[in-house]
């Protein structure tokens, strides 16, 4: 026999034997399935911190059992529960008997409550002496092997239940991400912010480049689109007078899948009446340097093998600037279309086939292929080219650029914030455009939304606005190389036996 088919037999009796078990367990009136509540006083790390006050006290804790070790009359094991882990001390002259040896049969992975007293071994470790320990559910699977554990990425993801309960410091990253969400809320509400929901579905996919999926309303008979960004709808609610209004939210987005990319993801976008792009730039920063300092204890972090400083005063740097100092070509010297072509062709940048032969497009793409990759320390990028910018307000310095920004950290872009284009009819020519974008093939293009652009007819005062990554800042405050270690349930292809 080979080890694989050893194995998978192995396995086999193993989960008999649990069911075995839990049959015995029931036919005996003793079905853990049944308890409905267990009252627990106390958690591992409140144990541990208040020791020398609770030495000696009766406490309720409950967990899951993650290793057993037993000499006879004492057995040892390992209680995990949210906070940690606590060792638990079980002797059978100091529990009911018959409560004593049930505990033996009990598996690894099985979750159990334990009415008992806190103490210190001999050998000091921190525990609880049982008093009674009752099964509250059976584990009919065995946990991964101690040592091989759960290692497989795909599989970690998968199953991120197993993933939590075999590696407990996966949930760090779970934890920063809840605590970043709760920072920037109160900071945007200290601010005067109202927090709002905007619908998920709707019938055109609008505030992005991006492609969406489609979906179908059975009674209205319409095929409706997952929402692909949240700023339509926001800058309407400004329309309406309500001035600072955020979102937190998940967008769905039909492409591809990297370490940076996952179809769902979560965003939050606000917007600021009688505010501009400078505005945004000085709340992204305070947001996330302020975060680091309030979860981390410090500006310093370690990101894609790059030793990251967020302390204040991050740099600022327009795109024609940029370009200028990474790539060498003074765009801010060039007025015409194809000798900006030409210079983005002559140091080895070209042009997508769909885009326009443009100042503004050779500008964006020397940008994107020659400098964003540079961008290493935390830089906001400015004055983006109106081509690339279609909701973004004109710069009444150059109207070939926009007041926008983009804040890139350790190559990979953080933020995107806009001085909100508030003209009604610059901003149906710009969809205007787009659809033609769309028309040649692109689907990636921003649609012609009527009522959106009826809004702006009434009249939106002059507004900043901005989107924030949340999965690329808690990327960011944790570590993470990969989208998928700081999102729960990342999307993930089909098994073949999955129904």
């Amino acid at each position: 026999m080979d080890n694989e088919n050893r194995n998978e037999a192995v396995l086999g009796d193993q989960l008999q034997v649990r069911r075995d078990k839990l049959a015995q367990l029931q036919a005996e009136g003793r079905d853990p399935f049944v308890l409905t509540k267990f009252d627990v006083s106390a958690d591992s790390q409140q144990i541990k911190d208040n020791f020398d006050a609770l030495e000696g006290t009766r406490v309720t804790i409950a967990g899951r059992m993650m290793s057993k070790r037993g000499m006879g009359k004492v057995s040892f094991c390992d209680i995990q529960d949210k906070a940690g882990r606590i060792q638990l001390y079980a002797r059978k002259d100091e529990m009911d008997e018959d409560d004593y040896n049930r505990f033996k049969k009990y598996d690894i992975g099985d979750i159990v409550g334990i009415d008992g007293e806190v103490f210190r071994t001999q050998r000091g470790e921190m525990s609880v002496r049982a008093k009674k320990i009752t099964l509250l559910c059976k584990s009919l699977l065995p946990l991964p092997e101690k040592f091989h554990g759960l290692t497989d990425k795909e599989l970690r993801y998968r199953q991120r239940y197993v993933d939590l309960i075999v590696n407990p410091e996966v949930k760090r990253n779970f934890v920063i991400r809840s605590q970043f969400i709760k920072f920037m809320r109160d900071y945007l509400d200290g601010m005067g912010y109202i927090e709002v929901e905007t619908p998920v579905l709707n019938t055109i996919a609008g505030g992005a480049a991006a492609r969406p999926f489609i979906t179908h309303h059975n009674t209205l008979d319409i095929d409706m689109y997952m929402r692909i960004a949240t700023e339509l709808p926001l800058k309407r609610l400004i329309v309406g007078g309500m001035d600072r209004v955020y979102e937190i939210g998940r967008i769905f987005r039909n492409e591809g899948m990297d370490p940076k990319h996952n179809p769902e993801f979560t965003t939050v976008e606000l917007y600021q009446a009688y505010a501009d792009f400078h505005d945004m730039m000085d709340i992204a920063e305070g947001i996330i340097s302020g975060a680091a300092q309030k979860i981390l204890g410090t500006y310093d972090v370690q990101w894609l093998g790059e030793s990251i400083s967020l302390a204040p005063g991050w740099r600022r740097l327009t795109m024609v600037d940029a370009v200028k100092e990474y790539v060498g070509v003074d765009f801010g010297a060039i007025t015409d279309d194809a000798e900006a072509v030409a210079a983005a062709n002559a140091v080895g940048v070209e042009l997508a086939d769909a885009a326009e032969k443009t100042w503004g497009n050779a500008l964006y793409a020397c940008f994107d292929q020659k400098v964003e990759e540079k961008l290493v320390q935390p830089t906001f990028i400015t004055m983006y080219p109106v081509e690339v910018s279609p909701l973004t307000k004109r710069s009444p310095l150059d109207p070939r650029l926009t007041e926008r920004f983009e804040l890139f950290v350790c190559r990979s872009e953080l933020a995107n914030a806009y001085s909100e284009l508030n003209d009604p009819i610059d901003q149906r020519h710009r969809f205007e455009k787009q659809a033609e974008q769309r028309e040649r093939g692109d689907d990636e293009t921003e649609m012609l939304d009527e009522d959106f652009l009826t809004a702006l007819e009434y009249g939106m005062p002059p507004t900043g606005g901005m989107g924030i990554g949340i999965d690329r800042a808690v990327m960011l405050l944790t570590g993470a190389d990969s989208i998928r270690d700081v999102i729960l349930f990342p999307t993930m292809k089909s098994l073949p036996n999955d129904k």
